[in-house]
């Protein structure tokens, strides 16, 4: 037998080897959140927070929308197959989807939502708490699939992401005058949204998570909708959304310290896509990409949702070029940008 075909078999035993450490020791990824990780929950919910036409999904396997808010797969999906685990996360409220395929990977994320429960009113989408109770009721499916035993293992293995927060701020707080920034100063908010975070996480603690991935809010002045809606500033970065990005950040880092010092067994990692998304859009061109400011769909500035549709004129030929794939959300190729970078920095300690 030749040489080179033991070392390439001997490298192939490698790698399944790999694939199977990875498996065993995340079993599976479950995902809480909004339209960043929504696998396509709306789909099945009455709301207009939806994106289940083309041209969303285009650049999936086939063209097929899923309700993924992307031309594309998530930075969960790109994350969960880094996991050895399949390389999409099942929608729970998708029918095409069983306990078997949810065992290894479930999103309960809702387009729209936020921890603010006042949030997922604006356009009727999941609050976080219905995502709880989703939660539990997955717990039950999957101790009747695996047994008692197997599925607490599953449980306290699985790697948790939670992904949310951007809406509470420009859907709710800066645009809604009579609602929360009448009750509230940012400050008062944030910590606010804090609790309501902090809340969650103790919740599925106790239903057995271990593994967590806490996500801290983008550059949220730089989406190109608020971009195009700055007053101030038409056509840059809303300087001021930015600025309350940054301090939520880092409120949230000091709640991830905390939590990692009261709850017993319980390892959180602060995902901080603020930095890596801040010098996307400053040196996009560093990255591979040529635009940085507007979206693939449309005219790029506001369309997102029913607004992006297959018959929106002038939508981009190449994702690839652009970092957001909507007025709000990035493509496919700057997800996997997010993946790989949560993968080098933080989830690391988790394979």
């Amino acid at each position: 037998m030749p040489v080179q075909y033991l070392q390439w078999l001997l490298y192939l035993q490698l790698l399944l080897y790999c694939a199977v450490l990875k498996a065993g020791k995340v079993p599976s990824i479950i995902v809480f959140g909004d339209s960043t990780v929504d696998a396509g929950n709306n789909d099945y919910i009455l709301t207009l927070a939806k994106s289940n036409f083309k041209p969303y999904g285009r650049d999936l396997d086939g063209g097929k929308p899923t309700g993924r808010f992307c031309n594309g797969r998530l930075a969960t999906d790109f994350i969960s197959e880094a996991f050895g685990l399949p390389p999409l996360v099942p929608a729970y409220l998708d029918p095409a989807y069983n306990i078997q395929q949810f065992a290894s990977g479930v999103c309960f994320a809702s387009a729209a939502t936020g921890y603010d429960n006042a949030t997922a009113n604006v356009l009727s989408v999941i609050p976080l708490w219905k995502q709880l109770e989703y939660f539990k009721e997955y717990v039950g499916k999957l101790k009747s699939f695996q047994g008692e035993a197997k599925a607490q293992e599953t449980l306290i293995n699985a790697l948790y992401v939670m992904s949310l927060g951007t809406n509470d701020f420009i859907e709710n707080y800066f645009t809604l005058p009579d609602g929360r920034s009448s009750q509230f100063t940012v400050p008062e908010y944030e910590d606010f949204l804090l609790a309501l975070s902090e809340g969650f996480v103790r919740d599925i603690y106790q239903l057995g998570a271990r593994k967590l991935d806490l996500t801290g809010l983008p550059p949220m002045g730089c989406l190109p909708l608020e971009r195009v809606t700055n007053r101030a500033a038409p056509g840059d970065c809303n300087k001021e959304y930015n600025k309350v990005a940054r301090e939520f950040d880092m409120k949230l880092l000091g709640l991830v310290h905390k939590l990692n010092a009261e709850l017993d067994g319980m390892e959180i990692v602060y995902g901080n896509v603020y930095d890596l998304l801040d010098d996307v859009v400053r040196n996009p061109a560093s990255y591979g990409f040529e635009n940085a400011v507007t979206g693939c769909c449309g005219t790029g500035l506001f369309e997102v949702s029913y607004i992006c549709n297959k018959k929106t004129p002038i939508t981009c030929d190449d994702a690839n070029r652009y970092v957001f794939w909507d007025a709000l959300h990035p493509t496919e190729r700057m997800n996997h940008l997010i993946s790989n970078y949560l993968m080098n920095t933080t989830l690391y300690v988790f394979l």
